[in-house]
C-alpha cells in the first residue's frame, strides 16, 4: 500500500497575518451603525470607501489608499441617497468610478475625481431607477465593461447596461424574477457566464445571468446557506450559513452533480455572526471571516476529496463589523503579500488594513506565489456580452514592471474606457474650476492645502515604489548575469 502523508503539502501552510500598525491604520472614521449583512467597505489600489453614519440620507466616505491616520471629521461625503446605503462596489475596470445602492429604492453610480473628493459630491454619473423597494446588492459582471447586477427586496435581480446616453436608467437590460424572498448574495464564475445566489429562503441557485433561466437549485435540509460563492474554474460553488442545530457551517457543492446534497461540509462554531467567505483563484486559498469576531480563517481549495484542506487562522482580540479585500494588483508583492483585508472596527472607528504574508527570505519577486491575475481590463464590451459571448478575464502579471503598471496608468481617467484623455500639456494648462468636488484651482483654505499635501504624499509613495521595483529588477538581472557567468566557468 502506497504510503501517504497525513499533512497537505503546500507553500501557504505558514502565511500568517500581519496587522498594520497604528499609523497605516484608518482612525476615526464614522463607521454605519447598520445591522445589515454586507461588507459595508470597498477597497482598490487608489481608494478605500466606507459606508458612514449621515444625517438626512444615505452617504459613504472615500480616502486616499495612503490617507491613513486620524481622519477629518468634516471630510467630504458621496451623499446623493435619501435613503441608508446599503452597499457599495468600485467598477473593477476603473479605479475611479463605484456603484451604491439604498434603501431609497435606487442605484447610483459615482465618478470620484482623480486626486478624491475635496468637495462634497452629490450628483452621480448614472442612476438606475427600477427596483420597487429598497436596493440590497449590487455586483459588477467580471469581464464585461459597464454591465452591472442589482438585487432588491421586491425579489428582483436587474441586469443594467451603463454605456447609454441618459443619466437617469429606467429600463434594465434583464430582470431576473427566480428568487422567493430577499437575495442575501451573488457570485459570479470566472468568465461571467453563470450567476449563483443565496436567498433568504435558505436555496441556492445557478442562473444563467443574461436570460433569467434558473439552471440548478439547492434543496438540502442540513445546511441553511447565507452567503455563495463561485470557487474559480473548479466547478464548484462554497457557501456559508448554518447547520440544523444552528452551528455555523461552511459547505462545498459540484456543480456537475445537482445539488440536493454538498459534496463537503464541516462545522465551525456556534457564534451567530454572519460568515463572509472570500477566494483568491490564482493561489486556491479561501479565507473565512465571520461577522463579530476577530479571527479570520483560512483553507486551501482543491480539486480532489477532500476538497478543503485547513491552515490556520489569524487572530486578534478586536472584532470586525464588516471587511473589504484590496485586489492582486493593488499588493506589495516585494514584502510576499498575497491578500489584505481592511477590518472595520465600528466600537474604535478604526479601519485595521491585515496582510496576508508567505514568509520568505528573499526580497526578490516570487514567482511561484504569483499566478497570473486578473487585470482591470474589460475583456468584452456590454454589448458583446449581450449578444451571448463570453470571455474569460484578461490576465496580467504581478512582476514589478510588468504591463500592470502601464494598464494601472490607463485607469487614471474615469472616461479612460469610453473615450481618449486629454494630454498632460493640456491637463496643466486648463483654466481653473470646480466640478463636483474636484478642484482645478489654487489652494485657499486649509482642507484645499491638507489634500494637496496628500496628493504629494502618494507622489512621492508612488516614486519611491517605482524606484524598488527597479532596484528589485537590477538585482534580478545581476543574479542572472551572475549565474550565467558561473554556469560558463564550470563549462
Amino acid at each position: 500500500m502506497t504510503w501517504r502523508p497525513q499533512y497537505h503539502s503546500s507553500k501557504y501552510r505558514h502565511v500568517f497575518g500581519k496587522p498594520a500598525s497604528k499609523e497605516n491604520c484608518y482612525d476615526g472614521v464614522p463607521i454605519t451603525q447598520s445591522v445589515h449583512d454586507n461588507h459595508l467597505c470597498a477597497v482598490n489600489p487608489r481608494f478605500i470607501a466606507v459606508i458612514t453614519e449621515c444625517a438626512g440620507g444615505g452617504a459613504f466616505l472615500v480616502l486616499s489608499i495612503n490617507h491613513t491616520g486620524k481622519v477629518d471629521p468634516h471630510h467630504p461625503k458621496v451623499s446623493g441617497h435619501r435613503g441608508n446605503v446599503l452597499d457599495i462596489k468600485w467598477n473593477p475596470f476603473n479605479d475611479f468610478r463605484i456603484a451604491s445602492c439604498s434603501e431609497d429604492t435606487t442605484v447610483k453610480v459615482w465618478d470620484i475625481p482623480e486626486h478624491g473628493a475635496l468637495r462634497k459630491i452629490t450628483v452621480p454619473w448614472k442612476e438606475l431607477q427600477g427596483h420597487s423597494r429598497r436596493v440590497s446588492l449590487i455586483e459588477w459582471h467580471p469581464t464585461a465593461n459597464n454591465i452591472i447586477f442589482s438585487a432588491g427586496y421586491d425579489y428582483q435581480v436587474l441586469v443594467w447596461k451603463l454605456d447609454v446616453p441618459e443619466q437617469v436608467i429606467k429600463n434594465p437590460v434583464r430582470c431576473i424574477s427566480v428568487h422567493s424572498d430577499v437575495v442575501l448574495s451573488m457570485s459570479f464564475n470566472t468568465d461571467g457566464s453563470r450567476l449563483a445566489t443565496s436567498c433568504k429562503d435558505k436555496k441556492i441557485r445557478v442562473i444563467d445571468p443574461r436570460s433569467g433561466v434558473l439552471l440548478q437549485e439547492s434543496d438540502s435540509k442540513t445546511h441553511k446557506a447565507s452567503k455563495v460563492l463561485f470557487l474559480g474554474n473548479l466547478h464548484m460553488l462554497l457557501s456559508t450559513g448554518n447547520s440544523l442545530y444552528n452551528h455555523r457551517q461552511i459547505a462545498l457543492w459540484d456543480l456537475k452533480k445537482d445539488l440536493s446534497q454538498s459534496s463537503y461540509s464541516e462545522d465551525l462554531d456556534g457564534s451567530s455572526g454572519v460568515l463572509f467567505p472570500f477566494y483568491d483563484p490564482d493561489t486556491h486559498m479561501l479565507y473565512i471571516a465571520g461577522k463579530g469576531d476577530g479571527n479570520i480563517r483560512y483553507y486551501e481549495i482543491s480539486s480532489e476529496k477532500p476538497y478543503v484542506h485547513y491552515l490556520t487562522e489569524y487572530r486578534s482580540p478586536v472584532p470586525q463589523k464588516g471587511i473589504g479585500v484590496m485586489p492582486k494588483r493593488g499588493l506589495d508583492v516585494c514584502s510576499c503579500e498575497i491578500f489584505r483585508f481592511y477590518k472595520l472596527v465600528t466600537g474604535k472607528s478604526l479601519i485595521e488594513p491585515v496582510s496576508m504574508i508567505v514568509p520568505r527570505r528573499s526580497e526578490s519577486y516570487q514567482e511561484d506565489i504569483y499566478p497570473l491575475t486578473a487585470a482591470n481590463r474589460a475583456a468584452l464590451t456590454a454589448d458583446e456580452w449581450i449578444s451571448g459571448r463570453d470571455k474569460g478575464p484578461e490576465m496580467v502579471s504581478l512582476r514589478p514592471g510588468s504591463e500592470l503598471d502601464s494598464s494601472a496608468e490607463h485607469s487614471h481617467d474615469p472616461d479612460c474606457l469610453d473615450g481618449p484623455r486629454a494630454s498632460p500639456d493640456e491637463d496643466r494648462s486648463s483654466t481653473s474650476h470646480i466640478s463636483n468636488g474636484e478642484l482645478d484651482s489654487a489652494p485657499e483654505t486649509e482642507q484645499e492645502i491638507r489634500q494637496l499635501l496628500y496628493k504629494q504624499q502618494e507622489e512621492i509613495r508612488r516614486l519611491k515604489e517605482q524606484l524598488l521595483q527597479k532596484d528589485t529588477r537590477i538585482k534580478q538581472l545581476e543574479l542572472e548575469i551572475r549565474n550565467q557567468r558561473n554556469s560558463r566557468d564550470t563549462l
